[in-house]
């Protein structure tokens, strides 16, 4: 199996194991597309690009403001969440969540995730 279809398959795990989870992505820093499980009507490419503008966005907030180093974005909306990551060296895990997501559940899912795509990157 290639590394690529690795990263899919932890992907697709992340969506089967936790229902709340819609939808992820694996996305570089410069908003290339690495492995996605997205539902049809998502778009890669723009994924990777909102992906890319938040954490430049979020870096720039941290700084500005003296928080320190970025280490997530959570964007909550009215159907549900959208959670920003690093997961390997230049690489964000973004994942789509419903609004009835538990959001501790949600974490320890991007934790393991991110320890697993590193195993593999």
């Amino acid at each position: 199996m290639s590394r690529t279809d690795e990263l899919n398959r932890i992907l697709r795990a992340m969506l089967t194991s936790t229902p709340e989870v819609e939808a992820a992505a694996l996305i570089t820093e410069d908003a290339l597309v690495i492995a996605s499980a997205l539902p049809q009507h998502i778009e890669e490419l723009r994924v990777a690009g909102m992906t890319a503008t938040m954490l430049n966005l979020g870096t720039r907030v941290a700084k500005d403001l003296e928080r320190g180093t970025i280490e997530q974005i959570l964007i909550k909306g009215a159907k549900g969440y959208v959670i920003l990551v690093g997961a390997a060296e230049g690489t964000l895990l973004v994942v789509m969540t419903t609004h009835e997501a538990k959001l501790g559940l949600i974490f320890l899912d991007l934790k393991r995730a991110v320890q697993d795509i590193s195993k593999i990157i």
